[in-house]
């Protein structure tokens, strides 16, 4: 949960429909964002900016969520593209004993979060 306090928040008017994980308890939120030379975030696949910087980022009101979602991030966001596409992510969790942590309504929806850290 601490680790969550310090997650780069997924700003509230990027958290809409296409960015929220079906399956969560918890309503969780998440996108591939750029920051633009402006300090506006947008959608990365949005972006106009060609210089602008790109991570991932999340939201969930959820503290042991965002705690979760915190760690994963951290790691996620040193991968490109394509080792995201094939990094065991649920092996990741189970290595830094985080899995244990959570009850299965909270693994089925981290289970929808790992498939999209995966694609975006």
């Amino acid at each position: 949960m601490l680790a969550g306090k310090h997650l780069p928040v997924l700003p509230e008017h990027l958290r809409k429909d296409d960015t929220q994980v079906p399956g969560c308890e918890s309503p969780v939120w998440l996108a591939r964002i750029a920051y633009e030379s402006d300090s506006h975030v947008r959608l990365a696949q949005d972006s106009q900016c060609p210089d602008s910087s790109e991570s991932l980022a999340a939201y969930s009101p959820s503290k042991i969520i965002r705690g979760v979602l915190a760690v994963l991030l951290e790691k996620a966001n040193t991968l490109t593209e394509e080792e995201r596409e094939s990094f065991d992510f649920q092996r990741y969790l189970k290595d830094n004993k985080l899995e244990r942590h959570l009850s299965q309504s909270r693994s089925n929806g981290i289970a929808g979060v790992l498939t999209r850290l995966s694609t975006l």
